[in-house]
């Protein structure tokens, strides 16, 4: 296993995000933790999202620019190819981060030797926020049932889980949720900090909003890749749909 610096990668995949970007950038040099990089993953923007990013020329600030648009899983994997710290953390460009997530999160993972940790969430849509509880702990039989990994409350220990795990696959959606799937089924369990440590915004039009695409994704996740029974891609898909459906009530 490698041996990274005692810091946090943060890495951020761009598209199109020329109205939330640099609120997002703020928003994280306003955390308590300091020793941390911001790595930008720009996906082959056309809007003037690469002209805004171009702009920071700080040291712990890393900018990719992708000549073809790729989607999230390649850029967040270029991201963690030039990652030099030891956790990994994954943040997108519309959403926001309470300014204590990286200190209490490290803390927790130190305090409990854990690889993998995630935080409880809360939605912001319209105004209005919907606070989301997480369980303690999930295994890979719990998390086929579970939604509630939120990609940018997520941390993982590089020390202690190898990057060929955290590079996500490239598939239409869901590409987290497959690699949290991946980590399980090599022996890991991913530890719940029941604290709304962030705040996801649901854009309209965007990937994760649309439920149809996301509950497609989720089924050929269930088929394709994880290679269940029709019985078994059912059995799990329904819990699915209902945890999906008690997040938003």
């Amino acid at each position: 296993m490698k041996k990274y610096q005692d810091k946090v990668s943060i890495i951020i995949p761009i598209y199109n995000a020329e109205k939330w970007i640099e609120t997002t950038i703020s928003n994280i040099k306003e955390q308590t933790y300091k020793n941390y990089e911001i790595i930008l993953v720009n996906d082959a923007s056309n809007d003037n999202t690469k002209f805004i990013i171009n702009k920071y020329k700080e040291d712990n600030i890393k900018i990719i620019h992708l000549e073809i648009n790729q989607g999230a899983a390649k850029a967040r994997n270029e991201g963690i190819k030039v990652a030099t710290g030891r956790y990994i953390c994954f943040q997108d460009a519309d959403d926001l981060w309470n300014k204590y997530k990286l200190e209490k999160q490290i803390n927790f993972m130190k305090e409990n030797d854990c690889a993998f940790s995630y935080t409880a969430f809360e939605y912001l849509k319209n105004g209005r926020t919907k606070r989301v509880t997480v369980p303690r702990i999930l295994d890979y039989k719990t998390a086929l049932k579970d939604t509630r990994i939120l990609t940018i409350s997520v941390m993982i220990d590089r020390e202690k889980i190898d990057d060929e795990l955290i590079y996500m696959p490239n598939v239409e959606t869901a590409e987290d949720i497959a690699t949290w799937w991946k980590i399980f089924k090599n022996g890991y369990l991913a530890y719940g900090i029941n604290e709304v440590l962030v705040s996801y915004r649901i854009v309209r039009n965007s990937l994760s909003s649309n439920k149809i695409k996301s509950a497609i994704g989720r089924w050929k996740i269930y088929r394709k890749i994880e290679k269940l029974t029709i019985f078994k891609s059912i059995y799990y898909f329904t819990f699915y749909v209902c945890n999906a459906i008690k997040k938003r009530i």
